[in-house]
């Protein structure tokens, strides 16, 4: 919903851009402000968002990175069940001494699901939660391993 930020190489910003971008900010604070219900997803309602994430094959593993700043490891589960991985979990608004100009960051449940590929060794996947970014180590192996069981991955610090 909300618009990358926006880089300026040298100078002001075109005519008219500074109105767009007051307009802009001031549909985003009506968002934020939205009632829960209204279906603007990450704003006050149920409906869970999906954090940024990155899946990189190494030469033993997969690497998948997901961005959640600001998530407590307590507030975060990660399993994993025949072949598929997912991370749940819920993100809390900041408790704040002022007054808010801009707020771009998600709150409220999140969701994310991948297929793991069928050399993943699930028996073995490790997480770990550093500086808002869950890292999740897939370990690869010939033949894949996992049952068909919901397995849960502790995450470490």
């Amino acid at each position: 919903m909300t618009a990358p930020a926006r880089h300026h190489a040298a100078g002001p910003p075109a005519a008219g851009f500074g109105e767009l971008e007051n307009l802009r900010t001031r549909v985003d604070e009506l968002l934020h402000a939205a009632v829960p219900g209204t279906g603007f997803p990450g704003f006050g309602t149920a409906e869970p968002w999906a954090p940024p994430a990155d899946v990189e094959e190494v030469e033993d593993a997969y690497l998948i990175e997901l961005e959640l700043p600001g998530v407590d490891k307590g507030r975060i589960t990660v399993e994993v069940s025949d072949g598929e991985f997912h991370v749940r979990g819920g993100a809390e608004e900041k408790r704040r001494t002022g007054t808010v100009r801009r707020h771009t960051r998600r709150i409220g449940r999140f969701d994310y699901r991948t297929t793991l590929p069928p050399d993943s060794d699930a028996e073995h996947i490790g997480a770990e939660l550093a500086h808002g970014i869950l890292t999740v180590n897939v370990p690869r192996t010939e033949a894949g391993t996992g049952t068909g069981e919901a397995q849960r991955i502790g995450i470490t610090d």
